[in-house]
């Protein structure tokens, strides 16, 4: 149902109390004085704390700093008046046992009277004894329809030509910012680049990395890693080409449903982040990374608050993708913490999310222990797809080698002989194989000359891979990878 439909269906029905929870002030009752006026005949009378009632002369400065005399002019009025009451703000007193004492006592004068209260608040803090009172309505952020008025708007007066994938483009970066924030993000661009082109999309970027800068749950993560940095893993590669335009017009045209996310699972080192920020570059989509350490936090209810409110920023950012780095360790052995059962409600309330969600919210997360992994994690449903990444086979060393040689000379990459490295390198992750690089470069300059194929040699026999050393968890993935319980991200030809 439209928040509009919504409004005008509580007001008729003579609802007492209704609490709007959003942060867009001046939009919301540009929207509500709109509706007001073509579907009902009522006076809006609108206070806050520091002018009081404003925009109605007889009561002009009414109630200045004073919200328990704001609530007496509901019983002052007229009983025949329709009244609507707008208090900005007035959440925050809530909690004042006279505001909360009064409020109950007049709800019955708002039942028989054509009089509602409507709260503003960016907060939603309700008090136990008001919640049978106060009905709750959400007020979103600009859907799809009303960012394309504005771009349009702004377009016409500007006299320029935007092409239509430029413009669809803009409108997704523009999701999860306020009308306001747009205008004057649009208007920074404008004084910067004299027009709307591709540089738009990095400033309008930049601006939801000041929203999520504002929490300390999520971090944005610039990236500048692509797919082609990922040696072998062809599946996982075909997979997420085939999904590259997932979140674009012509594909809910099409009536294609979002993808919901990732989860991928190998020992460490494996290309796992790598992989993270790869998808989040080829994609052009904003990267979030949970920190999950932050979730928990020390109050009771706490932490459900927290989860609610990374989930909100999430939701509110999106399109985007939600890098959960680790997952296994956030929720390993969920019944034995002793934690008044905070991490199952947290694990239950992200799972059900997980499956849930309409936004466009790509989560991926990452795992080193699937013995770790709650099962209700792993089912389907909560992601598309579960990929394990093993160690990179012969050809798929050669590759990673090659694309690290040539990230560290990029002139002179084909003169080393990959085959041999590819060889001497079994058992070693991607992350080992560009280490082994790196100590091979040590090894030449310390004795000042350019570095080559025998100095990596070298490296990658002083090396000792990690595999070796987890040699009893490497064996059990791969044992579980080739059960046919789980997707391989490398060709299964590889493992032949």
């Amino acid at each position: 149902m439209k928040f509009t439909t919504e409004l005008v269906l509580f007001l008729k029905s003579r609802y007492p109390v209704i609490y709007i929870n959003t942060i867009e002030e001046d939009r919301i009752e540009y929207i509500i004085r709109k509706n007001v006026k073509t579907n009902l005949n009522r006076s809006i009378y609108t206070w806050d704390f520091i002018d009081g009632y404003n925009n109605n002369p007889n009561n002009q400065g009414f109630a200045k700093r004073n919200p328990l005399q704001a609530l007496e002019l509901v019983e002052r009025l007229n009983p025949d008046t329709p009244a609507l009451f707008l208090l900005k703000d007035f959440n925050r007193f809530l909690t004042d046992l006279s505001i909360s004492r009064k409020l109950r006592n007049i709800s019955r004068i708002l039942k028989l009277q054509p009089k509602t209260i409507i709260i503003i608040g960016s907060d939603l803090i309700i008090p136990k004894e008001l919640q049978e009172l106060i009905t709750i309505l959400q007020f979103q952020l600009p859907l799809e329809t009303e960012i394309n008025q504005e771009l349009t708007r702004l377009i016409k007066s500007l006299n320029i030509d935007v092409e239509a994938e430029l413009f669809e483009n803009l409108t997704r970066a523009c999701q999860g910012l306020s009308l306001e924030r747009i205008r004057r993000v649009l208007s920074k661009i404008i004084a910067t680049y004299k027009t709307i082109d591709k540089n738009s999309i990095t400033v309008l970027l930049s601006e939801k990395k000041q929203i999520i800068s504002q929490t300390e749950i999520l971090e944005y993560c610039s990236v500048d890693e692509k797919i082609t940095s990922l040696g072998g893993l062809n599946n996982l590669k075909n997979w997420l080409n085939r999904r590259k335009t997932a979140f674009s017009i012509q594909a809910s045209n099409y009536g294609l449903p979002m993808p919901r996310g990732l989860l991928l699972i190998g020992i460490q080192g494996t290309g796992k982040s790598l992989a993270a920020k790869a998808i989040a570059n080829d994609w052009q989509l904003p990267l979030l990374k949970l920190d999950v350490g932050k979730l928990f936090g020390g109050i009771v209810g706490e932490s459900e608050s927290r989860l609610r409110q990374m989930i909100n920023v999430a939701e509110t950012i999106s399109p985007c993708i939600l890098w959960i780095d680790e997952i296994d360790k956030a929720f390993s052995n969920t019944e034995s913490k002793g934690d008044s059962g905070t991490s199952n409600r947290i694990l239950a309330t992200f799972i059900n999310w997980l499956s849930e969600k309409k936004k466009p919210v790509f989560v991926i997360s990452t795992a080193n222990n699937i013995d770790l992994l709650p099962l209700e994690i792993i089912r389907k449903g909560r992601f598309d797809e579960i990929f394990f990444l093993d160690l990179p086979k012969i050809k798929e060393r050669e590759e990673i080698f090659k694309i690290h040689i040539q990230e560290f000379r990029p002139t002179s990459w084909k003169l080393f002989d990959y085959s041999k490295l590819a060889k001497l390198s079994e058992s070693f992750s991607g992350a080992e194989i560009r280490q082994s690089i790196i100590e091979g470069m040590y090894h030449a300059f310390y004795e000042k000359r350019e570095f080559t194929t025998d100095d990596v040699c070298l490296a990658l026999k002083e090396l000792i891979p990690l595999a070796n050393l987890e040699n009893n968890q490497m064996v059990k993935l791969q044992t579980w990878a080739s059960s046919g319980q789980i997707r391989l991200a490398s060709s299964k030809r590889l493992y032949i």
